[in-house]
């Protein structure tokens, strides 16, 4: 009989951290379905599924880094070159990317903010998704996302938006131990009748 792991599930997401030194492999086939469809597991007030995924890889990398630059240029027109070729050099050189799309209602009753908490709850949950299956990622945006012709290449016209990109790909190196707050700083019971207060806030300046 197999032995069972020690390391749990929970384990495992406590290890998660972001990283943007990436390589090839990224996840593809089957295996990247799957990452994706833990995204459409978020919360999801009134089951309008606002999540467009579009994926960016192989030969397509170049010129959508181009769309990318060009989007720099409209939206921070004094961004130093330095800036853009960053921009660029990530969006040819990381194996994928994954383009947060918002589908968004605003005629809903459900307030637009619950809309773009589904799709940024959908985001973390294919963080940890690509960590579990031994990948990696990191979570991009800026004032380009904002950029109505970049939104247009991602099929997103009005009132649709972007949150962001997932760069993705495996860890070139083994991930760094971060270090995270202490959990009791950022969690409070109330007891009933006195206001809680959160020991980070005492810190914070």
């Amino acid at each position: 009989m197999a032995q069972a792991s020690s390391v749990s599930s929970l384990d495992v997401l406590l290890e998660r951290s972001s990283t943007g030194d990436l390589v090839a492999p990224a996840p593809q086939g089957e295996v990247l379905a799957r990452i994706l469809s833990a995204g459409l597991r978020a919360p999801d007030h009134g089951h309008l599924c606002p999540w467009r995924y579009v994926v960016i890889a192989g030969d397509a990398r170049p010129a959508f880094a181009g769309h990318v630059v060009a989007a720099v240029a409209r939206q921070e027109p004094d961004a130093p070159e330095k800036k853009r070729e960053k921009r660029r050099r990530r969006f040819s050189e990381t194996p994928m990317v994954i383009a947060l799309g918002m589908h968004l209602r605003p005629e809903h009753k459900v307030p637009v903010m619950e809309q773009e908490m589904a799709v940024a709850a959908g985001a973390m949950n294919v963080l940890n998704a690509l960590h579990m299956e031994g990948f990696g990622g990191v979570w991009i945006s800026g004032r380009f996302c904002e950029d109505r012709s970049l939104l247009s290449q991602l099929g997103l016209e009005a009132p649709h938006r972007l949150a962001g990109f997932l760069l993705v790909g495996t860890p070139e190196k083994p991930e760094r131990a971060h270090v995270r707050p202490d959990v009791g700083d950022h969690v409070a019971f109330w007891d009933g009748q006195t206001p809680v207060t959160f020991g980070a806030d005492g810190r914070q300046r």
